[in-house]
């Protein structure tokens, strides 16, 4: 990873938490579960699915530096700027795969401080680690192969498309206002 895409992934990791805790602050318990519609996320399944997805996310990038590096790494270099533009773009609706579907299974205090542990540990790791990222690639259900920078860079590029969703739900016309 070189140090500007070092800064770009710390940036985008910063920004996407700074923006979901400014959505989340005020949110009551009634909005916290309020839902458009029942095929549709509450604000806290939004949350829960950041939680489980930055999870997961986290530990396939780096899982993917345990093995021997991919001999065709290169060919993943290419998708970079198609995460980048197709991530946070909420045109397109994306099913989750079920493990990282919510369950409604954590309380809110929980999802916020296990957030905030993990995100704090992606930002650490972000910044100081000097491993060779790209030439690890682990297999993504939507993008095929991709490498291990690439799925470091999925997690603010995902989350940011959830804070739209988060915005979504709460400017709505049925949202509660208190």
């Amino acid at each position: 990873m070189t140090e500007a895409e070092r800064a770009e992934l710390v940036e985008l990791l910063l920004t996407s938490e700074r923006e979901f805790m400014q959505e989340l602050e005020g949110v009551n318990e009634r909005q916290w579960s309020f839902k458009l519609r029942l095929d549709r996320w509450s604000v806290g399944e939004v949350v829960e699915h950041i939680v489980l997805a930055d999870g997961l996310l986290f530990d396939t990038a780096t899982k993917s530096l345990a093995g021997q590096p991919d001999a065709q790494w290169d060919q993943t270099l290419s998708k970079t700027e198609t995460l980048r533009r197709a991530l946070p773009d909420r045109s397109c609706r994306v099913d989750a795969p079920g493990l990282i579907q919510p369950r409604r299974a954590m309380p809110r205090e929980e999802l916020l401080s296990r957030f905030i542990d993990q995100r704090a540990r992606v930002v650490k790791y972000a910044r100081k680690t000097d491993a060779p990222l790209k030439a690890h690639t682990a297999a993504n259900p939507f993008f095929g192969r991709l490498n291990a920078h690439q799925w470091l860079l999925y997690i603010p590029l995902h989350h940011l498309r959830h804070n739209q969703q988060i915005a979504e739900v709460k400017n709505s016309a049925a949202y509660p206002r208190r």
